[in-house]
C-alpha cells in the first residue's frame, strides 16, 4: 500500500451524482416554466390594465375614445412609459367598436391566434363591461 491516500471521487460516485441531479431538474423545471407562463398573462393582464386608464383618460379630454385608425399610439401621453408589445412581443389588438363594448383591447397569447387555452389564451378586455380570460 502507498503512503499517500487517494483523493478524489470514483467515476460510480459521479455518476449518482449526475443521476440525483438529473431527477431533481426534472422534478423542478416543469414547475418552473408553468408558472412563467402564468406570469406572462399575469404581465399582459396588468398592461392592458394601464392601457385601459389610458383610454379612459383620453376618453375624458376628447370626449370618445380613440378611432381603430388613431389606435393605441393615440393613448401614449396618458401612459407612464411607451406603448408597450404584450409580453409576448406582439402589440396589442384594439378593436373599434369592440363587440361587446365601446372597444376591445386584448392580446391572442403565446401562440398568437385567437381561442386557445392554457398560455396561448387570449388575454384581455372586451370593452368596459366585458372581461376576456381576466
Amino acid at each position: 500500500m502507498s503512503k499517500f491516500k487517494q483523493i478524489g471521487f470514483t467515476l460510480l460516485e459521479l455518476l449518482v451524482v449526475i443521476v440525483i441531479i438529473g431527477l431533481l431538474a426534472g422534478y423542478v423545471a416543469p414547475r418552473y416554466f408553468s408558472q412563467v407562463g402564468k406570469s406572462e398573462a399575469q404581465v399582459a393582464r396588468a398592461q392592458i390594465d394601464a392601457l385601459e386608464k389610458a383610454l379612459d383618460q383620453y376618453r375624458l379630454e376628447h370626449r370618445r375614445y380613440p378611432t381603430a385608425e388613431e389606435g393605441l399610439v393615440a393613448v401614449q401621453p396618458y401612459l407612464k412609459k411607451t406603448l408597450p408589445n404584450d409580453p409576448w412581443g406582439r402589440a396589442y389588438v384594439y378593436r373599434v367598436p369592440g363587440h361587446a363594448g365601446e372597444y376591445d383591447v386584448f392580446s391572442y397569447g403565446r401562440d398568437g391566434k385567437a381561442g386557445g387555452t392554457g398560455e396561448d389564451a387570449d388575454v384581455g378586455v372586451a370593452g368596459p363591461e366585458v372581461s376576456l380570460n381576466k
